[in-house]
C-alpha cells in the first residue's frame, strides 16, 4: 500500500497542476494546515530536477504569504481564531510568559521554526499576537524558509537519482522516520 502512495504523489508531482498544489499547501500550512510542504516539494523535485529551485523559491514565496496571513490572524483575530488554535497545540496557557521573552527575541524563534519539523504556524499566529515587528517577521521567515527549502531542492537536485533510489529501496524506513519527525515536532511543541 505505502508503495502505491509512493508511486501516486510521485504521478501527481510530475502533472501539470502540481505548483499549484505545492503553492497552496505551503501558503496554508503557514497558518492553519499540518502537514508540511516538504511532502509535495521532495517528490515533485524528484519527478522534476529541472525545476528545482522554481519549487523551493513557489515553497518560500507562498510559505512567507502564508505566514503573513498567520500573524495577522494572531494579530487581529487572536480570540476568534489564534485561541483556539493554540488551545488545540495545547500552548494558550504559556501565551502570557511566552509574549514578554517572544518579542525580545522573536527573530529567533521565527528563524527556528521556519527551518525545523517544529510547528511553523504556531510561531506564525504567536507572532502576531505578540506584536513581534512585521519586518522582523517576514525577515525572519524568508531567510529560515528560503534556507530550508533550498537546501532541500539543492541536495535534491545534485543527489537525487541516489536519493530517489534510497527512499524506493527503504520506503518504509523513510516513512518511518519522517513520521517521527512529524510527530517529534509536534511533541516539542508540547514540551516548549
Amino acid at each position: 500500500m505505502l508503495r502505491r502512495l509512493y508511486n501516486w504523489t510521485l504521478s501527481l508531482a510530475a502533472g501539470p497542476r502540481a505548483p499549484y498544489a505545492l503553492g497552496a499547501v505551503s501558503f496554508i500550512e503557514s497558518s492553519v494546515f499540518p502537514l508540511p510542504p516538504d511532502l509535495l516539494l521532495v517528490p515533485m523535485v524528484i519527478a522534476r530536477r529541472d525545476k528545482a529551485w522554481f519549487y523551493a523559491a513557489l515553497c518560500t514565496v507562498m510559505s512567507v504569504l502564508g505566514g503573513v496571513l498567520g500573524y495577522g490572524i494572531g494579530m487581529f483575530l487572536f480570540q476568534q481564531v489564534a485561541e483556539p488554535i493554540l488551545a488545540f497545540y495545547g500552548k494558550l496557557h504559556y501565551f502570557e510568559e511566552f509574549s514578554g521573552i517572544f518579542t525580545e527575541y522573536g527573530w529567533w524563534f521565527v528563524f527556528f521554526a521556519g527551518i525545523t519539523p517544529f510547528p511553523y504556524k504556531v510561531i506564525t499566529i504567536a507572532s502576531g499576537a505578540a506584536g513581534l515587528s512585521l519586518p522582523i517577521f517576514i525577515v525572519a521567515s524568508v531567510v529560515s524558509r528560503g534556507l530550508r527549502f533550498f537546501i532541500e531542492a539543492a541536495l535534491l537536485y545534485f543527489f537525487g537519482p541516489p536519493i530517489r533510489d534510497f527512499i524506493e529501496k527503504r520506503l518504509g524506513l523513510v516513512f518511518t522516520v519522517f513520521v517521527v519527525l512529524l510527530v517529534g515536532g509536534f511533541a516539542a511543541l508540547r514540551l516548549v
